[in-house]
């Protein structure tokens, strides 16, 4: 076989193991941001450059082009940080709000040092720029884990009613997700109402966690801070972490016993 012919042949052979890409994931690789609305389960290089964006205005995602949960959170809090709708979804109006960003050097988050903890609370937990919380490292076993449960829940809609008929549910309203987050600590066996949380443990502000109960909502502090349906940017997105404080005038402030 002539020289001509066996480069011809090796190269061809090098072609046959080379990966085809689908019309779709051909498109997609070229895609940039603003091309098509974002939502959680896309990739492409538009989601990859979504990543970046949020980087850069201070919510640090991780660039692999994948719409995953971790990314759909940083999403919700670009969106509560620029008073976009919050529902984790990236539209073309959204994007040009974020390249926006980008281009002015606008920076919507930037991370802050714990402040130092205050006599009686214990230590305070930080909050992440995906909006979920982690706790102090010397915190009681029940305090971390009531936080772990409560991260998992912080990406879920506000729902009337939800978490009382079921642990694991669609969405969230206040006593639900506050049930929810205490359930998984191993402090609470059934979901209360935000009437229940007025009578829910010891009475008193707690060192680590204080529920505050009412008539008509309830939310709780842990490890200083707040875990609400509320009171967060004047929406009601679901259950958040939130290093504002809101007024406890009628409320009712109980806590775990020992906690």
């Amino acid at each position: 076989m002539s020289r001509c012919r066996t480069l011809v042949a090796a190269l061809a052979a090098a072609g046959a193991a080379l990966p085809l890409l689908s019309p779709a994931e051909a498109g997609a690789a070229r895609l940039t941001l603003g091309d098509r609305s974002l939502r959680a389960g896309m990739e492409g290089r538009d989601v990859r450059v979504l990543q970046d964006f949020l980087s850069r205005v201070g919510l640090v995602t991780e660039v692999d082009g994948q719409f995953e949960p971790a990314t759909a959170r940083r999403v919700k809090s670009w969106e509560r940080r620029s008073e976009r709708r919050v529902n984790g979804r990236v539209s073309r109006p959204d994007s040009r709000v974020l390249r926006s960003q980008v281009d002015s050097g606008t920076t919507v988050h930037t991370a802050q040092p714990p402040p130092p903890a205050q006599p009686n609370t214990g230590e305070v937990a930080v909050l992440d720029p995906d909006g979920t919380a982690t706790a102090p490292a010397s915190a009681p076993a029940a305090v971390k884990a009531v936080i772990d449960a409560g991260n998992r829940i912080v990406d879920k809609p506000y729902r009337y009613g939800g978490g009382h008929g079921k642990w694991e549910d669609a969405g969230y309203d206040c006593s639900g997700s506050m049930s929810y987050a205490l359930h998984g600590g191993g402090l609470l066996a059934r979901a209360l109402t935000s009437s229940g949380f007025s009578s829910y443990g010891d009475r008193g502000k707690g060192r680590w966690i204080t529920t505050y109960g009412s008539g008509g909502h309830s939310y709780m502090v842990v490890a200083g801070l707040r875990f609400d349906t509320g009171y967060n940017n004047g929406s009601s997105d679901g259950p958040d972490w939130s290093t504002r404080m809101r007024p406890a005038r009628g409320y009712t402030a109980r806590h775990p016993a020992g906690l």
